[in-house]
């Protein structure tokens, strides 16, 4: 599983042009299923969204989390974050989970972030969307759950 972690003070996502997900201060996450992925994968990419120190402290360090800092999380499916650019001019996705998978596990996800108290709101699966951030920093992270083992 791959993801994109942003710090953001604003971000929203828009399907046909309505808003279906908008937050404040908190992460703008891009996720990205592959293949052979599975539970472990997204309890440890919610692990991460939550505890990573990436926000700063009254001194201006990283040292405060999303759940310190009472975030939220703006949650957006884009299996392109598997495609690989090393042959050729065209993407490949063959390294994308199928979109059953994917899907379960995106929603997965974003269960387990709300059990734990999380807000977060999401895009549409699969859906063509239109994603506006300010990216606050700017902070960005990329997170892949294989490279954690």
């Amino acid at each position: 599983m791959r993801a994109v972690i942003q710090r953001v003070t604003g971000a929203s996502v828009e399907v046909d042009g309505k808003v279906v997900g908008r937050i404040q201060q908190g992460l703008m996450v891009l996720l990205g299923v592959a293949q052979g992925d599975d539970e472990s994968d997204a309890r440890y990419v919610v692990e991460k969204i939550r505890s990573l120190r990436i926000f700063s402290d009254d001194h201006g360090k990283m040292n405060r989390s999303l759940t310190d800092v009472n975030g939220a999380v703006l949650l957006v499916s884009q299996f392109t974050l598997l495609g690989r650019t090393d042959n050729g001019r065209r993407p490949s996705f063959d390294g994308a989970a199928s979109p059953d998978l994917a899907k379960r596990l995106y929603e997965q996800v974003t269960a387990d972030l709300q059990a734990c108290g999380t807000s977060v709101e999401t895009g549409i699966f699969a859906a063509h969307m239109s994603v506006t951030l300010v990216n606050d920093g700017p902070v960005t992270f990329v997170l892949d759950s294989k490279e954690a083992r």
